[in-house]
């Protein structure tokens, strides 16, 4: 990377940034310039995500959710309900459901 090139970091998936912006203040170290990062997977469960890269100059753009892979296993009557139900728990907080499950 050069002085003033725009990159566009690409990986697989981000969960709540924190690596993307470890790899973008790298990009931004050369004198390269990173305002995006593309993602197929993002988990979209943790609400500070998206506001926490753009506090950093940096714009999310994902092709799918968690949400999404939920939405799909319900209309493709994938997995019984009680198992979708467990899923959206963890969804609308996975903190609090990892905490539930820690041994003692």
């Amino acid at each position: 990377m050069t002085e003033g090139q725009r990159v566009l970091l690409v990986e697989d998936l981000t969960t709540d940034g924190g690596s993307k912006l470890s790899f973008v203040d790298a990009i931004r170290d050369t004198g390269a310039t990173c305002g995006h990062t593309a993602v197929i997977f993002y988990y979209g469960i943790f609400p500070e995500t998206e506001a926490r890269l753009a506090d950093h100059g940096v714009k999310l753009i994902h092709l799918c959710t968690w949400w999404d892979m939920l939405a799909e296993a319900r209309a493709q009557g994938s997995f019984d309900a009680e198992t979708l139900a467990g899923v959206e728990d963890f969804l609308k907080n996975p903190r609090a459901w990892q905490e539930a499950r820690k041994g003692g």
